[in-house]
């Protein structure tokens, strides 16, 4: 069984997000894809298979993502992956529509090489800042927002990039505050760098203490960031030490995401 190892919104090895890729014939028991993903141990490892032509309805193939600890209702990176595999494999041509838990998010490759998705935007939900918030993540929130279900995150904004870079969260007390983890973000310190705003990620509660480059929360950090900054087109940049860029082009209940991805293994799985 043939498995690949893509790192997702980055133009060079190394960097991004890594995520697992498998295509399969059907879905086997859960059990199984969780183990392979634990196995895999990145972020999330996508199990996509091909829907039988007039059975997906609005969609090509069916999408499931996991981490190495439990399956996820959202996940950008992996979808990036995802899309790349069908595309530079020639396995499918043109935009791919995906049926996922989430609803069918659509996969558009560009002319230039990157790849735009089409998400759900995040409903956001201005709320008080916890208690206890501050000392769990080591920095002073300057205000909070809920993302909603699909994204699951508490999103809190800090007073600077600097001060996103620099964290050094305690993990365990983040894990109390939302059900996936922390959002980090702050405006960019300087836009002639290329991105308007930086974001880091902590996910505790799903296995994934720092994820490198998150694309689901862009679908939050991106009507959050174009109401402060006034327009609809924006670049992220996630301050990981692996580090990706996202552009984000905000549609009303609709985020473009578009980024670029590099297959970086691509071998074979041997287990059944």
């Amino acid at each position: 069984m043939r498995i690949r190892i893509v790192d997702a919104f980055t133009d060079r090895p190394f960097a991004g997000n890594p995520a697992g890729v498998l295509l399969l014939d059907a879905f086997p028991d859960d059990a199984w894809l969780q183990d392979v993903a634990r196995e895999v141990n990145h972020a999330e490892t996508a199990f996509a298979h091909r829907l039988p032509r007039g059975e997906g309805g609005e969609a090509d193939w069916a999408l499931r993502w996991f981490t190495p600890a439990t399956e996820v209702a959202m996940c950008g990176h992996a979808t990036l992956a995802t899309a790349h595999v069908l595309h530079t494999s020639g396995t499918h041509e043109g935009p791919v529509r995906f049926a996922t838990r989430s609803g069918v998010l659509i996969a558009t490759p560009r002319e230039d090489g990157s790849i735009t998705l089409d998400f759900p935007t995040a409903p956001l939900t201005p709320v008080e800042i916890p208690e206890g918030v501050a000392e769990a993540l080591g920095a002073e929130p300057l205000t909070a927002c809920d993302t909603g279900p699909n994204v699951g995150d508490l999103l809190i904004e800090l007073a600077d990039e600097k001060t996103v870079r620099g964290l050094a969260p305690d993990l365990r007390a983040l894990a109390r505050y939302s059900e996936r983890g922390i959002i980090a973000t702050a405006r960019a310190e300087d836009p002639a760098q290329g991105h308007d705003f930086v974001s880091r990620c902590f996910f505790p509660n799903v296995g994934i203490d720092e994820d490198p480059v998150t694309g689901s929360a862009h679908t939050a950090l991106a009507p959050f960031w174009s109401q402060r900054l006034g327009r609809p087109d924006l670049t992220g940049l996630q301050a990981s030490p692996r580090s990706g860029h996202v552009r984000t082009e905000l549609r009303d209940d609709r985020t473009l995401l578009t980024g670029r991805a590099v297959t970086v293994i691509d071998g074979e799985l041997l287990t059944p």
